[in-house]
């Protein structure tokens, strides 16, 4: 069975480039007919009965709305379409189709949408795509609130209208869709909040378009779970502790002790075959299987240690303290598979890392890193993970929901999650599976999205089991049946 491919993650730019491409090819007409068809067959699937009012704007979304009018009207469902005046040449030819077919077209106004939304079944959004840049002006501002204020389920094409198709957040007015109908590849609002609460189930439309166009403009990706599953390393029947990776946790500190052993933990049901933590505090055993070093002058006891005595991969800074800056300095001297978390995400590292570093911040510690602020680093994630790389060098994992993967190759964004998963400690344990999968072998890359697919998964599983309110360990626990499903067999 051949690996599903990965999902591009467009910018506006991205999809330009990509429609340039298609009219250059002269495939954009037929594009944005398979566009329709996707968008019909999605408002039929959501409301199999009742009147449909599809609303087309000036540009490409609304062609792409006159489009879906045209196929739901062959369906024989009962349509309604209002649209402002076209612009886009495919929009214009796509509206004389729909009058060639005797779909009556009637003038988009405010007072027009207020008076046919309350008895529709479902409002197509077709507005505005991604060619739009905020603010939203009038009139489509005041469209966009006779629409909310309707409170009719919404099906957007693309991009609810009012969604900037670059950041994350929302600024003004923004239509609240039930559903999306994303075309050729995701958009940076349909994935990270709070613009993605406007998206509602966000439904990819399977696009007959050649392949690998969209990944060719893509600004990230989106790995499918089978090609993330056949990363994790295999083990054979001749496997032993030795073989299956040492992994050493050097973090600890009075106070914040549990933050070592939940990374301990983390590792150790990842799969690692032997795992220590280094710490200058008395870490608790919370599982008898965790090994602990208890050294006052941690820096010098690292310092003495042989090459031939050191692992496979370190963990680092989960609740180190102070010294975590000179501690990660002179472990990265090592040049061994490491993982950077917490205490030891600091600024003077930069330079200091090496291709095998993963350096895993969440949006506070990623501000302080770049110098900026949390709403920057959230509002815009993907370039803040790019510039993150860039700093530090390795691999960087921009915690979040989803992560973002940034690599010398560019970036991936993580799929799943549950927002139960809100919890402290979390961080810790993604840092200690990440270091198990480098110590049993995986490149940095692999090793950090495979790590954050784990880890995710396993917290769906937990709240399966727990409900909304997860602990760390509870997601640990999980780790097991998380593996078996992304690497069945």
């Amino acid at each position: 069975m051949s690996t599903p491919p990965a999902e591009a993650v467009l910018s506006a730019d991205g999809v330009r480039r990509l429609d340039a491409r298609l009219e250059r090819a002269g495939l954009l007409d037929l594009a944005m007919e398979e566009a329709g068809r996707a968008v019909a067959d999605a408002a039929h699937a959501c409301a199999p009965t009742g009147r449909l009012l599809l609303l087309a704007g000036a540009g490409a979304n609304g062609g792409d709305a006159l489009v879906a009018s045209r196929h739901l009207h062959a369906l024989g469902r009962e349509v309604r379409v209002l649209a402002l005046e076209a612009r886009h040449p495919l929009t214009v030819h796509n509206r004389a189709r729909l009058d060639a077919v005797g779909v009556e077209v009637q003038p988009l106004t405010a007072a027009q949408l207020g008076t046919e939304a309350p008895g529709a079944a479902l409002i197509v959004d077709g507005l505005l795509g991604t060619g739009f840049t905020l603010p939203l002006r009038p009139p489509l501002a005041e469209l966009v609130r006779e629409l909310n204020a309707a409170h009719r389920p919404v099906l957007a094409i693309d991009l609810p209208t009012g969604l900037d198709a670059g950041v994350s957040t929302v600024e003004g007015e923004a239509v609240r869709a039930a559903w999306t109908v994303t075309l050729s590849g995701w958009k940076i609002p349909l994935l990270f909040g709070p613009a993605a609460h406007h998206a509602g189930k966000v439904k990819p439309a399977e696009l007959r378009l050649p392949p690998g166009w969209a990944l060719d403009e893509a600004l990230a990706s989106r790995p499918a779970l089978a090609e993330i599953g056949s990363w994790l390393p295999r083990r054979f029947a001749d496997a032993h502790k030795g073989t299956a990776g040492r992994v050493w946790v050097v973090g600890g500190h009075p106070g914040t002790v549990g933050a070592a052993a939940l990374a301990g933990v983390g590792a150790l049901r990842a799969g690692s075959g032997l795992v220590t933590v280094h710490s200058a505090a008395q870490v608790p055993l919370v599982m008898p299987e965790l090994m602990v070093r208890r050294q006052a002058d941690l820096g010098a006891a690292l310092a003495a240690v042989p090459a031939q005595e050191r692992p496979d991969a370190l963990c680092i800074g989960m609740g180190l303290g102070p010294d975590a800056p000179e501690l990660a300095r002179t472990l990265l001297g090592w040049r061994l598979p490491a993982v950077l978390d917490a205490d030891a995400l600091q600024p003077e590292l930069a330079g200091v890392g090496h291709e095998a570093c993963v350096w895993t911040p969440h949006p506070g510690e990623a501000a302080r890193l770049l110098g900026t602020t949390t709403p920057a680093v959230t509002r815009d994630p993907v370039t803040a993970a790019r510039a993150l790389q860039e700093r530090l060098g390795g691999v960087v994992v921009l915690k979040g929901g989803p992560s973002t993967v940034a690599h010398p190759g560019g970036v991936w964004i993580s799929r799943g999650g549950h927002p139960g998963m809100a919890s402290a400690g979390m961080g810790d344990t993604l840092a200690g599976i990440i270091a198990a999968l480098l110590g049993q072998g995986l490149a940095a890359p692999q090793a950090a999205l495979a790590g954050v697919s784990l880890h995710a998964r396993a917290g769906e599983i937990a709240a399966e089991r727990f409900g909304y309110g997860l602990s760390a360990s509870d997601v640990s626990h999980e780790l097991g049946r998380a593996w078996a499903e992304l690497r069945p067999g």
